[in-house]
């Protein structure tokens, strides 16, 4: 059986798996990032919306390679029709891209092999290896052969799906009212507002949301996320997105061009994401936006910092638990507050009627409200609407 030597393997070749890749190279170790896919990127799975406000803070250089659409603002709807509409002014930080996601994949794998990372396609982890109860490296089947890669410390970069945490004792496991099961089609012939995000909250994708993302030319992503303890069968995010489309005549026109689905985690992270030689990021750690699903931001940034502390673990030669807490640090005092919020305030819209929906929305839009974002949403509703924010006031 073929080995391999490294200081650090990463598993998946996403977002979060590529800042780590990245990070570590650019600190001196010897990286290996595996994907099992023939393609970074591909096939898709992500509504490619990001705010523009986190590129700088990972050293992400936005490239009009991978940036389909600039958007101007966003659009919020009810499902009687109450409309919100935010321009740039307002969006603030939330404003972003809409991207060529795979294009976007590839640009990142790019940077973590310039600094130095060692790219492995079609090649799938199977197991953790360990030895006297350490980890020391994963098993893999790379194109068709069993090899091993043997490293200092694993960076668990693989989704949504991921098995590696869970291999090396890192529970996982999510309920189904932290999944949303989403399905998106890439339509053309659509009459979308061509600069503007739009998002239409209710009954019409309970406990989640439907999303229109221009990427012009006619074209849009339109998708939707249900949460999974109000699905009554497998098949009713599409049945719900297909009752949206036909109803709506700027869409019932279109034709779908793709269609992709799945699922997303909609939980505020793991209890803890690190344990010895092991590190989760992004997906695999459960750190993603539990109110609207987003997690390139949180993959890179958790990537970015998974980068940083191995690079100083590497210094002393410990990748202990106990020398990987920075990370869970770092991470933490950067987004643990907001993603509970959002948790809490994702769990509260799930039992709101479209009555208190359109009510809600109607009052933000004849508010004052400086930059629109979520925080500053939810201050709103606290002093209208309180009891919509039971339980986590202490956090608005």
């Amino acid at each position: 059986m073929k080995t391999y030597e490294c200081d650090i393997v990463v598993v998946g070749a996403g977002p979060g798996g590529s800042m780590a890749a990245r990070y570590c190279a650019q600190g001196g170790l010897k990286t290996i990032l595996i994907e099992k896919k023939a393609e970074i990127g591909a096939p898709l799975r992500c509504a490619e919306g990001v705010s523009k406000k986190w590129l700088e803070e990972v050293g992400i250089e936005p490239d009009p390679t991978w940036i389909r659409g600039d958007m101007k603002g966003a659009i919020i709807k009810s499902p009687q029709g109450t409309t919100f509409q935010l321009d740039e002014s307002k969006a603030g930080s939330e404003v972003g891209y809409v991207l060529e996601r795979h294009l976007f994949d590839k640009a990142l794998a790019r940077d973590a092999a310039e600094a130095g990372a060692q790219i492995m396609l079609r090649t799938s982890c199977t197991g953790i290896i360990r030895e006297d109860g350490k980890i020391v490296g994963i098993k893999a089947r790379s194109m068709g052969e069993e090899i091993e890669i043997r490293a200092k410390c694993v960076v668990a970069a693989d989704g949504y799906e991921s098995q590696v945490g869970r291999w090396a004792g890192i529970d996982t496991t999510l309920k189904l009212n932290d999944i949303d099961s989403c399905i998106q089609y890439r339509m053309c012939n659509i009459d979308c507002v061509p600069d503007y995000c739009e998002f239409v909250i209710g009954s019409v994708a309970p406990g989640g949301y439907i999303w229109i993302f221009p990427k012009g030319n006619g074209i849009a992503n339109v998708g939707i996320g249900v949460m999974g303890r109000l699905c009554k069968g497998n098949g009713d995010a599409k049945y719900y997105l297909d009752k949206f489309i036909a109803e709506d005549p700027r869409l019932n026109k279109g034709q779908c061009l793709e269609i992709m689905g799945g699922f997303v985690s909609t939980c505020p992270g793991l209890d803890c994401a690190v344990d010895d030689n092991i590190v989760l990021v992004g997906d695999a750690a459960r750190i993603i936006d539990p109110i609207t699903g987003g997690g390139i931001c949180h993959a890179c940034r958790t990537g970015m910092y998974a980068g940083k502390v191995l690079t100083e673990c590497a210094k002393t030669g410990d990748f202990s638990k106990k020398a990987l807490m920075p990370y869970e640090k770092m991470w933490r005092d950067r987004m643990e507050d907001k993603l509970f919020r959002n948790w809490m305030a994702k769990e509260k819209l799930a039992s709101l009627d479209d009555e208190t929906i359109d009510e809600l929305i109607k009052m933000i839009k004849d508010s004052d409200i400086g930059e629109v974002n979520v925080y500053n949403l939810l201050k709103v509703v606290k002093e209208k609407f309180p009891k919509v924010v039971e339980g986590f006031e202490d956090l608005i």
